[in-house]
C-alpha cells in the first residue's frame, strides 16, 4: 500500500438506519444529544433522518442542522423530486438519494427496468443540484446487482452532478474478498467518492467495510453499536478502530469518546450493550485466566493488542474459576492484603470453588472476607 493514505471519512447513520431497528424510536432531545455526541467524537457526516416521514422529522433534522458546527447533516431520501423538496425544507446543504439497482428490487419497487433507474438518476439528481444541494447517491441492493450496470450507474451519477456513490450491501450477503474486488472495479471506473454501507446478516459487516476501503472506498457508513434493521449495520466502534489497527488508515474519530457514545445510544434505544461487545463491552478489557493474567502482569501487550487507555478505559483482573496465584496476589495487594504461600493455596481453592458455585466473578468484598477467615483459621 502507498506510504500515505488519506483518512477515511465516517458517515454515521444511527439516527436514520439505526432508528429503523425494530422497536427503536428516539425523541427529539435524544436525537439532538446523539448528534452532538457524534460531532464531539469527530464524526464527519451524520445521516440524520428521512424528511418524507413528515413535519416532525423535518423539524428534527432542521434542529440538527442548526446545532451542528462541523459535522455535515445529511437527510436521506428516495430518488424522487418530492423527497428532495422535503429535504430542502430542513436547511441542509447535502442530500442522499437512494435508488434500487438490483434487477429484483427495480422490478419489485418500480415495475420497470434498468433504463428507468438511469433516467431517475439524471432527473432527480439534476433537480437536487438545481436547488443548490450537494448529492450523494446510494445503490440499494448493490451487492446483488450486475457489476456492469453498477458501472453505468456510477457514470450516470457523475454526469448528473453527484459527488458520491454509496454501495449498499442491503441484505448483508457479501464476503470481504468479493467486496474488495468490487470496489477495485468501481474505483477504476470513476473518480467520484465511493462509500460502503454494510449490513451484518452474516456477521461480516465490519470485515466487508474494511475490504471496501482496501479496494478503494473513501467513505464508510456505520451505526453506533451496529444498530439497524435485522442483524444491524457495521458498528462504528469496530470499524474506526479496525481501520487503524489492520489497514493503518486514520479517521477523525476520538476513540476515547466511543464508550460514552455507545452508552448514550444504548440508553436511548433501550438496548443493553453485550458484555463482550468489541471495544465498548464491559468485559472486553477484563482478564481471568491464570496464564493470561500472569503474562499481563509482566507485560500488558502479551494478552492485549489494544491499550484500554486509548478508549478511556482501564484493565481489570477478575477472580474466578480459572484464576491463578499471580492474579490472586495482585488483587490482594490492590486492597492492602498479603498472604504467605500456604495460605494463598487455600485461598485460591476457595476462590475457585465460590466462582464455580455462584457462576460469577468473586468480588473484592468477598475476597476480603475469605482472606479474613483464612487468617483466623491460621491463628486458631
Amino acid at each position: 500500500m502507498p506510504a500515505y493514505q488519506p483518512r477515511v471519512l465516517i458517515n454515521d447513520s444511527t439516527l436514520r438506519d439505526g432508528e429503523q431497528s425494530p422497536g427503536v424510536a428516539f425523541t427529539l432531545e435524544e436525537k439532538l444529544a446523539i448528534a452532538a455526541a457524534l460531532e464531539a467524537a469527530g464524526i464527519d457526516e451524520i445521516e440524520a433522518g428521512t424528511p418524507a416521514m413528515g413535519g416532525q422529522e423535518i423539524e428534527a433534522i432542521a434542529a440538527m442542522v442548526a446545532q451542528a458546527n462541523k459535522a455535515e447533516i445529511i437527510p436521506w431520501c428516495r430518488m424522487t423530486r418530492a423527497d428532495v423538496e422535503a429535504a430542502a425544507l430542513t436547511g441542509a446543504s447535502r442530500v442522499h438519494l437512494s435508488v434500487p439497482v438490483s434487477d429484483r428490487q427495480i422490478h419489485a419497487k418500480f415495475g420497470t427496468g434498468r433504463a428507468d433507474v438511469l433516467e431517475r438518476i439524471a432527473d432527480v439528481v439534476g433537480y437536487a443540484r438545481e436547488l443548490g444541494l450537494r448529492v450523494s447517491v446510494g445503490g440499494e441492493d448493490a451487492s446483488r446487482a450486475d457489476i456492469d450496470f453498477l458501472k453505468r450507474v456510477v457514470v450516470a451519477i457523475e454526469e448528473a452532478g453527484g459527488h458520491r456513490f454509496r454501495f449498499a450491501d442491503t441484505l448483508g450477503v457479501l464476503d470481504p474478498f468479493g467486496t474488495c474486488e468490487l470496489f477495485r472495479e468501481l474505483a477504476r471506473q470513476t473518480d467520484i467518492e465511493l462509500e460502503f454501507h454494510g449490513h451484518d446478516d452474516l456477521g461480516l459487516a465490519t470485515a466487508n467495510t474494511l475490504a471496501a476501503v482496501r479496494g478503494g472506498a473513501t467513505h464508510v457508513s456505520v451505526c453506533v453499536l451496529g444498530l439497524g434493521e435485522r442483524a444491524g449495520n457495521a458498528p462504528l466502534e469496530e470499524v474506526v478502530t479496525a481501520l487503524g489497527e489492520t489497514l493503518g488508515r486514520a479517521t477523525a474519530v476520538d476513540l476515547a469518546r466511543l464508550p460514552g457514545l455507545a452508552a448514550l445510544v444504548a440508553k436511548a434505544s433501550c438496548r443493553a450493550i453485550p458484555e463482550n461487545k468489541p471495544i465498548v463491552g464491559s468485559m472486553v478489557f477484563s482478564h481471568e485466566s491464570g496464564i493470561h493474567v500472569s503474562g499481563l502482569l509482566r507485560d500488558a501487550a502479551t494478552y492485549e493488542a489494544l491499550d484500554p487507555a486509548r478508549f478511556g478505559r482501564e484493565r481489570t483482573i477478575v477472580l474466578g474459576k480459572h484464576s491463578g496465584r499471580a492474579a490472586l496476589r495482585s488483587t490482594l495487594r490492590s486492597i492492602g492484603l498479603e498472604c504467605d504461600h500456604e495460605r494463598i493455596e487455600r485461598l485460591l481453592a476457595e476462590v475457585r470453588a465460590r466462582a464455580s458455585l455462584t457462576k460469577r466473578p468473586v468480588e473484592l468484598s468477598e475476597l476480603a472476607l475469605l482472606h479474613s477467615a483464612s487468617v483466623m483459621e491460621g491463628s486458631a
